[in-house]
């Protein structure tokens, strides 16, 4: 097996290092906002639920609906509903004794649509 050597840089050898580097320090997102945006993307990260989210940007479905459409049980599309609900990206509204689930808001659908869409593009 080949060794792979790793070329340090030398920090005083970068040409860019006069750049005014505490503006985009100032710039930066905050700790807090990317411990809250890591988390969105966590929730994002699972299949079902990114699977849930596909089949609410077409319309407001209730548990029923969802767990034929993704060919689970329903407990398991509820906890997963439950999670996306924590997150603030799914909502739910209520029918007598059915729940209806839809998108918290554009923005939700936005993610979606634009992360597809990078992906789709080659």
């Amino acid at each position: 097996m080949d060794k792979i050597t790793l070329e340090r840089t030398d920090e005083s050898s970068c040409s860019h290092s006069d750049l005014p580097l505490h503006e985009v320090k100032q710039r930066m997102i905050t700790d807090d906002s990317a411990s809250r945006l890591s988390e969105l993307f966590k929730a994002l990260g699972d299949p079902t639920r990114i699977k849930l989210i596909g089949a609410l940007l077409h319309r407001e479905l209730c548990v029923h609906d969802l767990s034929v459409l993704l060919d689970m049980g329903q407990s398991a599309v509820s906890h997963q509903l439950r999670y996306l609900r924590n997150m603030r990206m799914v909502k739910r509204r209520k029918s007598g004794k059915t729940v209806f689930y839809s998108l918290d808001d554009s923005h939700i659908e936005q993610i979606f649509l634009q992360t597809l869409q990078h992906l789709e593009h080659s």
